[in-house]
């Protein structure tokens, strides 16, 4: 059984940065690829940022690059996004997900429907 749990989200000024966490179950963690994408209300969940299973390769939304970075450290099962220089815009929540066989390119990172699994979200706020 495969779980994501989403933390660090929370209340930051414009400017400011949040680092957030993904912690996952699961034997096989270094063979997925993890993703991580936002839905402001009213709106799509959209794509933040993919890393590949291997680590080797991250894909970035254009708003979002520069300023997020996302990482993963497989010993401890988790994936990270540190997000700097935020604005009010990146106000949202923010889930991360995983595709289990791994197989990805920025055009497949990018969809919803390419990840096997979801967590609940954390919510992440900026004030102006």
């Amino acid at each position: 059984q495969v779980q994501l749990v989403e933390s660090g989200g929370g209340l930051v000024q414009a400017g400011g940065s949040l680092r957030l966490s993904c912690a996952a179950s699961g034997r096989t963690f270094s063979s997925w690829s993890m993703g991580w994408f936002r839905q402001a209300p009213g709106k799509e969940r959209e794509f933040v940022a993919a890393i590949r299973w291997s680590g080797d390769s991250t894909y970035y939304a254009d708003s979002v690059k520069g300023r997020f970075t996302i990482s993963r450290d497989n010993a401890k099962n988790t994936v990270y996004l540190q997000m700097n220089s935020l604005k009010p815009e990146d106000t949202a929540v923010y889930y991360c997900a995983a595709r289990v066989d791994g197989v990805i390119n920025y055009s497949r990172a990018r969809r919803p429907n390419a990840y096997d699994y979801w967590g609940q979200g954390t919510q992440v706020t900026v004030s102006s």
